[in-house]
């Protein structure tokens, strides 16, 4: 079969391509009937063409063949095997009920490079004459062509297969791949990554140097990369390969998109380049991960100063002024110690507990839990702590226990309630509510706040999360 037979039978459907088979047997070796099993990768049947019966008649055979007596004999001889009489050999066990009679036969295996893919056969031939050896050699030139189609078909799908799985592959890893053929320097292909990175820029129909001419490349110390001087363009013209240069993408919109850059080349048996594979690993969620986790630092630091700052304060003006004060002041001053030991511990204690959720181990203990008890509790110690709102709550009397580890609701109110205070007007009220949701009661702390707007949500409950330079969202 020709190269350009082999392009079209690509293109056309394999049961298409094989009844053309078994029907141009049929008709060339005067043959009624005529079958061509074709097999699948385990072995099993897995297509079955039939010419010369009709839609009326195929119901009557049932499934696919089991590929039992000569079906199963032909899979294990190399050549062809002509009857005069079907029933005369040992390996026949007959036909299934309905199946119209047939008395002479005619098959082959559909052999490729030594590879059983099937198998081909005929029946009744015109007039009730044997097959000669003529009607073999057409078989087996039939049988040549059908293991060229199936193998072909094969290898397409294999192909096809391993495309699909490569594409889905790299469009759904985490880095940008950008594919570019040797001879024109274009782009020939984008993943979904790099799509993302570059905002969408390639347009249908757009070049790489119009894609090019709307981007500005630089290093991290400012200094613009000539066309060049580009990882992709060092890999086409010399084969170098690049790895894990830092380069800056300027858009044209202001945005900066800092990204390490590897360009690899592609070789020919000949030792030409044929195409460069570049992956752009886009770097600005790790540093907006750093700054977040420098602001975090910066903020824990504030948090410490602060009772520090006062236990200090105390301390002092006890050991200097300790004969001046009556013991009610010492006593306010030693308490004051005692509750800014205990904020500080609480911090600390709180720093441990990100410190446990990264590492997925913070330990929640649930136990049955009265929700206005819990609600009064974080009220009164937020009350405790100077607090310039008033707190109103709102709790139906029919609210039913719940399983909650109780420390660790403390600790997620008292931060609503923190939160909700520094984010409101002074004397403004805060309120608290609850209410039954299927098996779940919702807790909800609400202000007078000028809120968050609805594009930050998402953002809300992210680790080190800011929703801008003001408000800090929480951990």
């Amino acid at each position: 079969m020709s190269e350009a037979s082999l392009r079209i039978s690509r293109s056309l459907d394999l049961d298409t391509v094989l009844q053309g088979v078994i029907d141009g047997a049929c008709s060339l070796t005067r043959a009624r009937y005529g079958a061509l099993v074709a097999f699948d990768d385990s072995g099993g049947i897995e297509t079955l063409i039939t010419s010369g019966i009709t839609p009326e008649e195929r119901p009557r055979f049932g499934d696919l063949p089991k590929g039992l007596g000569l079906l199963q004999y032909l899979n294990e001889i190399e050549g062809p095997l002509r009857l005069a009489d079907i029933s005369s050999h040992p390996r026949s066990v007959g036909f299934p009920e309905g199946h119209p009679p047939m008395r002479t036969f005619l098959g082959t295996p559909v052999l490729h490079q030594g590879e059983s893919l099937g198998n081909i056969y005929l029946t009744e031939k015109e007039g009730g004459r044997e097959f000669t050896p003529d009607d073999e050699e057409s078989l087996v030139m039939f049988a040549s062509q059908a293991a060229v189609v199936i193998a072909n078909s094969r290898r397409y799908t294999e192909e096809h297969r391993a495309k699909d799985y490569l594409e889905a592959l790299v469009n759904t890893v985490p880095v940008g791949v950008s594919v570019f053929d040797a001879k024109t320097g274009d782009l020939v292909s984008l993943n979904q990554e790099s799509r993302r990175i570059v905002r969408g820029l390639r347009a249908p129909g757009r070049s790489q140097a119009e894609i090019l001419s709307v981007l500005t490349f630089r290093r991290p110390d400012g200094r613009e990369i000539p066309l060049a001087e580009m990882p992709t363009e060092r890999a086409l013209k010399s084969g170098e390969t690049v790895r894990a240069e830092e380069i800056i993408i300027q858009l044209p919109d202001g945005q900066a998109v800092t990204t390490v850059v590897n360009a690899t080349p592609i070789f020919s048996r000949e030792g030409a380049v044929v195409s460069v594979v570049a992956t752009v690993q886009d770097m600005t969620p790790l540093e907006d991960l750093e700054r977040l986790r420098a602001e975090f630092l910066g903020m824990v630091s504030h948090e410490l100063r602060t009772p520090l700052t006062t236990i200090k304060g105390s301390a002092a003006t006890l050991l200097t002024a300790s004969s001046t004060l009556s013991p009610a002041e010492m006593g306010d001053f030693f308490r004051i110690i005692d509750e800014q030991a205990d904020h500080m511990r609480g911090l600390i204690s709180d720093l441990l507990d990100v410190t446990r959720i990264e590492a997925g181990s913070l330990s929640v203990t649930p136990e049955p839990t009265v929700v206005a008890a819990l609600v009064n509790q974080a009220r009164e110690v937020f009350l405790r702590g100077g607090a310039r709102n008033s707190i109103e709550v709102d709790l139906p009397p029919d609210l039913p226990r719940i399983g909650a580890d109780r420390q660790r609701m403390m600790q997620v109110l008292t931060n609503l309630l923190s939160n909700a205070s520094k984010y409101s007007p002074d004397q403004s009220a805060i309120r608290v509510s609850a209410s039954v949701e299927d098996v779940y009661v919702a807790i909800s702390v609400s202000d007078e706040g000028r809120g968050v707007s609805a594009e930050r949500l998402p953002h809300l409950f992210r680790k080190y999360s800011r929703i801008d330079s003001e408000t800090w969202a929480g951990i």
